[in-house]
C-alpha cells in the first residue's frame, strides 16, 4: 500500500515490526525520556521551593526574587507539560490513535527539554548572582543557554545530517 500523500516515508530499519508495533515502542521509548526528564526537574524543583526557607532568602533583591519565582513558575510548567503525556493518554486510551499519541508526545518532549535548558541556565544563573553578582549571574546564564543550544540543537542536527548522509551513501 503506498503511503498516503503528504505522509513522510520511513525506510525499514531491519526490525520487521508492523507499524502498530513501531508506534508502541516509539511510545514506550518516549515514556521512557520523560520519565528521565521529570526526576531530573523534580529534584530542580524541589531544590528551588527550598530557597524561600533558608535565612539568606530575605537578602534577596527584587531583581532576584523575580528570577526566582519565574525559575519556580517554569518547573511547575515543565511539571505540567511532561505529565500531560500521561493525561493525553488517559484520554487517547483505547481510541486506537497511537500514532496521534506519538506525535503528540513527541511535541512534549521538544517543549519540555526547552523549558529544561531555561530553568538549567537560569537556576545555575541565579545562584551565580547570588553568589559572585549580577554579572556572574548573566554570564552563566548566557554561557550555559549558549551551551544548551550547541548540546542539544546544533549538535543533534549535526549528527542527524551525517548519519542520512551515510545512510544514503552506505556507510556510516
Amino acid at each position: 500500500m503506498p503511503p498516503r500523500r503528504g505522509a513522510a516515508v520511513r525506510q525499514e530499519d531491519g526490525r520487521g515490526e508492523s507499524t502498530n508495533q513501531r508506534l508502541d515502542r516509539n511510545w514506550l521509548e518516549l515514556l521512557q525520556e520523560l520519565r528521565v526528564m521529570q526526576t531530573g526537574i523534580q529534584i530542580l524543583t524541589g531544590f528551588l521551593l527550598t530557597l524561600p526557607f533558608q535565612s539568606r532568602f530575605d537578602e534577596l533583591d527584587r531583581f532576584q526574587v523575580v528570577v526566582y519565582l519565574v525559575l519556580v513558575t517554569l518547573s511547575a510548567i515543565i511539571t505540567a507539560v511532561v505529565l500531560s503525556a500521561v493525561n493525553l493518554h488517559r484520554v487517547l486510551f483505547g481510541l486506537q490513535v497511537k500514532a496521534a499519541l506519538v506525535r503528540s508526545g513527541d511535541r512534549i518532549m521538544r517543549a519540555s527539554i526547552g523549558l529544561t535548558g531555561l530553568v538549567l541556565s537560569g537556576t545555575a544563573g541565579f545562584i551565580f548572582d547570588i553568589v559572585l553578582g549580577r554579572m556572574a549571574g548573566f554570564a552563566v546564564t548566557a554561557g550555559l543557554l549558549v551551551i544548551v543550544v550547541l548540546l542539544w540543537v546544533v549538535y543533534p542536527r549535526l549528527v542527524r545530517s551525517r548519519a542520512v548522509a551515510g545512510r544514503a551513501g552506505g556507510s556510516v
